[in-house]
C-alpha cells in the first residue's frame, strides 16, 4: 500500500534563521538587493510569514549586526591595557566586516537598537576605554573614530588590486605610478595584500595619535 505524499516541509523560521539568510541575501545580491520580498523568497515563505518572528526590516538587520559583532572578541579589555586591546579589537572588527562588505553600508548608519549581542560587545569595549583612563564623554568619541577606520580598511581589503593602478596615464604621473609601484612591491616581499599595510600604518597612528591624546588630558 502507496503512503499518501505529504505537505512539503515548510522552512522552520526563527528570528536567527531569518537573520542568516538575510546575512546571505546581503552578500550575494548586496544592500540594494536587500528587501522584505527579496528574503521571504529566498527563505521560500510569504513575506507576511517573517513578521510572526521580527518586527520588520530593522528587527532583521538588528539580527544580522549581531551575527557580524559574533565574530568580533572584546574579551581583550577585561586583560590588557587600552591601547593593546584596541589594536587586538580593531584586527578582529576588520575580519568580521571583511567578511561582509556588502552588510557595512545598511550597518553603518543603521541605529544599534535591538542588537542586544553587539551591545554587550561594546559595553566590553568601553568599560575597557574608561579603565585605561578615558574621560566618559571622550570614550566613544575614541571608540567611533577607530571603528569608522576600521569599517573603511575593511572595504579597502575587498576593493579590486588594482585600484590605483594608472595604466596608460601613468606616465603622466610618473611619481604616482611610482609609489603604487612600491607600495605593491613591498606587500609583495611581506606576503601580504597591500590594504594590510595601509591598515597598519593607519591604526599604529591613530593609537599613537590616541596615547598622545589621553597624556596630554593627565
Amino acid at each position: 500500500m502507496r503512503r499518501r505524499v505529504g505537505r512539503p516541509v515548510k522552512p522552520v523560521l526563527s528570528r536567527e534563521a531569518i537573520a542568516r539568510a538575510a546575512l546571505t541575501l546581503i552578500d550575494d545580491a548586496g544592500a540594494e538587493g536587500f528587501s522584505m520580498a527579496a528574503l521571504a523568497e529566498r527563505l521560500g515563505v510569504r513575506p507576511s510569514s517573517l513578521y510572526n518572528h521580527v518586527s520588520g526590516k530593522d528587527d532583521i538587520l538588528a539580527a544580522v549586526r549581531e551575527i557580524v559583532s559574533d565574530a568580533i572578541d572584546a574579551s581583550m579589555f577585561a586583560e590588557l591595557p587600552w591601547d593593546e586591546a584596541l589594536v587586538r579589537w580593531a584586527h578582529g572588527y576588520r575580519d568580521a566586516f571583511a567578511a561582509h562588505p556588502p552588510a557595512i553600508s545598511l550597518l553603518a548608519t543603521l541605529p544599534i537598537t535591538g542588537a542586544l549581542r553587539t551591545l554587550r560587545m561594546y559595553e566590553e569595549v568601553v568599560a575597557g576605554l574608561r579603565r585605561g583612563g578615558w574621560p566618559e564623554a571622550m570614550v566613544i568619541p575614541v571608540m567611533v573614530a577607530v571603528e569608522s577606520f576600521i569599517l573603511g580598511s575593511a572595504l579597502d581589503l575587498v576593493a579590486p588590486p588594482d585600484m590605483f593602478d594608472a595604466g596608460p596615464l601613468a606616465a603622466q604621473v610618473p611619481v604616482f605610478a611610482a609609489t603604487v609601484r612600491a607600495r605593491d612591491d613591498a606587500a609583495t616581499s611581506s606576503g601580504r595584500p597591500p590594504a594590510d599595510l595601509s591598515f597598519e600604518v593607519g591604526l599604529a597612528a591613530i593609537v599613537e595619535g590616541l596615547r598622545r591624546t589621553l597624556a596630554a588630558m593627565g
